[in-house]
């Protein structure tokens, strides 16, 4: 019997009608590919937390000038909301009479105990260009009284005199606030401060800190474009030295009200909702000038952020000085909630927020320090 006798018959294809009857059969997925993860505290999808909900849960202000020591400007400007969550200030005497300096200091020291705002440090001028101080003060001396003495001193150009002053206040273990007015607009001005702190900070005997103002944002023109800033050379130029001031220890930046010829845009109060015998609140729309100055703000968060990371940057209030006559004062109140929402949108955690506000200064000004 052949080979080809025994095999079965061959069955027919089904025709092109057999194959489409009825409708098509679809694969089922398990219901699990529609359940959202488990992550053992909601049912729903983790979404990033609302930059009106996330606030620090209590605020250090690292920068408030009071050259008299008096603090009822600024505490008529933080209102009793954002009072009601400050935990400190660091007390700025920029713009004091040099006679005075030793008796406001004495003032701040002996009625710290009473005050109602606690003082973590208490910043005294000192002039670069003059020097390291052949007999220093007794307020710089006295290490144990409380709050702590910090220097704030302005910073123009590099000089011998400037860095001899710089190394020897670092190598005393003295925090050293530096307000930074060299021409940020060109190179000459970041080399300029780079020269400073590297021969400044060249002996390893140089402990102190060392805190920079007018950084963090640097000086803008807000006549400039934000897409055109984006590729301008002085954006990129802010990139690059930001990210090789980061590069020397114990150094922070300051986040304040940046020198843009105009005040901080005012924070719209929330108004009672119409309607209701209850005590709800509507929020008024945010103004296109505060939209604005928020996306230029970010812009500069970036970068400082990507250097330095949320551990080295501390909110203040007080603009860097010296302000010029055509530039107006901005309002507390109205710069913490600017500087808030703009962290805020960049999608950080709890923890950043609390770190900028708060736990940053007490790392820097706090006992343990």
């Amino acid at each position: 019997m052949s080979t080809a006798a025994a095999l079965p018959p061959t069955p027919r294809s089904p025709g092109v009608g057999a194959r489409r009857k009825g409708p098509k059969q679809l694969p089922k997925l398990p219901l699990s590919a529609f359940t959202p993860p488990n992550t053992g505290t909601s049912d729903q999808f983790p979404l990033a937390p609302s930059p009106s909900a996330l606030q620090p849960k209590e605020i250090v202000d690292a920068h408030v000038i009071a050259p008299s020591g008096d603090l009822s400007s600024w505490q008529s400007q933080v209102g009793q909301t954002l009072g009601g969550r400050i935990r400190g200030v660091v007390l700025s005497l920029h713009g004091a009479q040099p006679a005075a300096v030793e008796k406001v200091v004495q003032e701040i020291q002996s009625s710290a105990s009473t005050s109602s705002t606690p003082i973590l440090a208490v910043a005294v001028p000192f002039a670069l260009e003059d020097g390291a101080p052949s007999a220093p003060p007794s307020y710089l001396t006295a290490s144990s009284s409380q709050p702590p003495v910090v220097l704030s001193t302005t910073f123009k150009a590099s000089s011998p005199a400037a860095i001899e002053a710089l190394a020897w206040a670092l190598t005393q273990g003295l925090t050293v606030n530096i307000d930074v007015q060299s021409d940020l607009q060109g190179e000459s001005g970041w080399d300029s401060l780079e020269e400073l702190l590297t021969k400044a900070t060249a002996s390893p005997d140089a402990k102190g800190k060392i805190v920079l103002s007018n950084i963090l944002p640097p000086p803008d023109s807000l006549t400039l474009p934000i897409v055109k800033l984006l590729t301008h050379p002085l954006y990129q130029s802010y990139q690059g030295h930001t990210a090789s001031l980061s590069l020397f220890a114990n150094l922070f930046i300051n986040f304040l009200p940046p020198a843009w010829g105009a005040p901080t845009p005012p924070t719209p109060l929330p108004e009672p909702s119409s309607g209701s015998g209850e005590k709800e609140q509507t929020p008024q729309v945010e103004s296109k000038e505060a939209r604005e100055w928020k996306r230029r703000i970010k812009m500069y968060i970036g970068p400082a952020v990507e250097a330095f990371g949320f551990q080295r940057i501390l909110f203040g209030s007080s603009p860097a000085a010296p302000l010029t006559a055509s530039t107006p004062a901005s309002q507390a109140g109205d710069w913490f909630e600017l500087a808030r929402e703009s962290f805020a949108e960049l999608g950080v955690e709890q923890d950043a927020i609390d770190a900028v506000f708060a736990q940053n200064a007490r790392q820097v000004y706090g006992p343990s320090s």
